[in-house]
């Protein structure tokens, strides 16, 4: 773990971001005020209908189940479920035992699994036998103590099992200051990072998070999965805070979506994946469907100013926010902010959040939401410096005003020559024109220049491939430099996404280089 200044975590106590509670408290809390709120899960497999009380009673027998068999605070409790009711189950009780959770996102395979699992070391695994691509690994978890798989017995292991019949009373102490959460991502490392948050630095980002949240904005459905951390919170911790009703949805199926919609439930944003598949779907329909869209808070991905011109138009209120896995949020536009601002810049700093830039442009941060750093030190080294600052890898620029616009990732840069070109500002450009639905912009190798840019289209419905010599006309028309212009086409039904819908790009460079993809 890095270590945090001590000026620093002085003065987010004095300021109340970090606050003598547990995630365990928070949740407590918050069930206790509302305990009548419905939960909801919207799937064709394990449907579930109840009130959060009910759910409570599940997450508290569950936990004293486990505590029972030796588990509390700081032991770890891996959760590889589907946006289920066991899901929530298992994360509340690891919260109030005070334990440390690892959402694991349901269709992670056995190498990503496995490697979790190690590293992890959880002492408590809780998954389901199958669905979709995840099927139970026995051989993965033989070394650990506790196993609950949601489904049929499996030697004795049934999540049914771990209940006991007595629900835990209270919560569990637990030292604020210690980790709450371990997320996993993937990024420019070989393997998944194991990030490391605390009660303190999740506990502010789940108040800072519903306390922007608008007030009519209705009951919405959480389609990102819960095994991602974000999508945990703001599925399962947010509207308990709120007291606002949780409804899950455990595949993501634009018409399903629609169909809730339109019986009245909303959506609140995410990556832009997630918005534009409805808009784009066959059966979306304004008058039917908008006004379970009022709200589009974009975030997790690059959003094109493409994309929030568009939504806009239909009359969506959009905003746009950066953060990531470390810190999960650093700059946002709020809802009321100015139309330009909102859709045009990824926001400005987050209530308790620094950033600055660093020579190259690349944005360093650090705030109360800032993770206590990663499982592995030389990744913590390496990434966070003695001031508390956190070196993003993100590549941005500032306005008069102090709003940050995302310019590129310094990874995505394409080298063309020893000239950076901004795949960005191509994607950009490329996304004005009609027969685009996403683009992906990515460095091809060159024999010559070393390597170029290669343009990965997700073309809209009843669109014919563009060719690159319309591609380039289009770009000669926008005034986009020469050298800038994508010199090869590749075209998608879908991208490999991550679990929060972003685009892997490092799939796609992997599969141009070797042929992979489809000219």
């Amino acid at each position: 773990m890095r270590t945090i200044p001590e000026e620093l975590a002085k003065r987010y106590e004095a300021a109340g971001w970090w606050k003598p509670e547990t995630l365990g408290d928070l949740l407590a809390t918050g069930l206790a005020a509302a305990p009548d709120a419905q939960f909801r899960v919207h799937s064709a497999v394990r449907p579930y209908e109840g009130t959060f009380r009910d759910v409570e009673l599940l997450a508290r027998r569950l936990a004293a189940g486990l505590r029972a068999r030796g588990i509390g605070p700081g032991d770890v409790v891996a959760l590889q479920l589907p946006n289920w009711v066991e899901a929530a189950a298992g994360f509340w009780a690891s919260a109030l035992l005070g334990a440390v959770t690892v959402p694991i996102v349901h269709f992670y395979g056995r190498k990503e699994l496995g490697y979790i699992l190690r590293t992890a070391k959880p002492k408590v695994f809780l998954t389901a036998e199958r669905f979709g691509r995840l099927e139970f690994q026995p051989d993965l978890c033989a070394d650990i103590p506790v196993v609950g798989v949601v489904g049929r017995d499996l030697d004795g292991r049934h999540f049914d099992a771990l209940l006991a019949d007595e629900p835990l009373a209270g919560v569990v102490a637990a030292d604020p200051a210690t980790p709450a959460v371990i997320a996993f991502t993937s990024g420019t490392t070989k393997d998944p990072k194991g990030v490391v948050h605390s009660h303190q630095t999740l506990g502010f980002e789940t108040r800072q998070l519903a306390g922007l949240m608008p007030a009519d904005r209705g009951a919405q459905v959480t389609g990102a999965p819960v095994g991602h951390f974000i999508g945990m919170l703001n599925a399962l911790l947010i509207p308990v805070l709120d007291g606002m009703p949780i409804n899950l949805l455990d595949v993501w199926d634009p018409g399903k979506v629609l169909a809730l919609l339109a019986d009245g439930l909303t959506i609140g944003g995410g990556a832009t994946y997630f918005v534009t598949s409805l808009i784009d779907h066959p059966d979306f329909e304004v008058a039917k469907h908008l006004d379970g869209m009022r709200y589009a808070g974009l975030g997790g991905s690059s959003v094109p100013a493409a994309v929030t011109t568009r939504l806009s138009d239909l009359g969506v209120t959009v905003f746009r926010s950066y953060g990531s896995t470390e810190h999960p949020s650093i700059t946002g536009s709020r809802y009321v902010a100015p139309r330009d601002k909102r859709l045009f810049t990824d926001g400005d700093p987050m209530e308790g959040v620094e950033i600055r830039l660093a020579e190259d442009g690349e944005i360093l941060s650090r705030g109360p939401d800032l993770c206590l750093g990663y499982l592995d030190d030389e990744l913590t080294a390496r990434a966070f410096d003695d001031e508390g600052w956190y070196h993003t890898g993100d590549v941005g620029a500032l306005d008069a005003d102090g709003y940050l616009t995302i310019v590129d990732r310094k990874a995505d840069f394409i080298i063309r020559g020893g000239e950076n070109i901004s795949a960005l500002e191509v994607e950009e450009a490329l996304l004005t024109l009609p027969a685009i639905a996403e683009v992906a912009v990515v460095a091809a190798p060159d024999p010559r220049l070393g390597e170029h840019a290669a343009a990965v289209l997700r073309l809209l419905p009843g669109h014919a491939v563009p060719t690159l010599e319309e591609l380039r006309a289009h770009l000669q028309g926008v005034g986009l430099a020469r050298q800038k212009w994508p010199e090869e086409i590749h075209t998608v039904e879908d991208f490999p996404r991550t679990p929060s819908g972003k685009i892997q790009k490092a799939l796609l460079r992997r599969d141009i280089a070797t042929g992979q993809t489809r000219e």
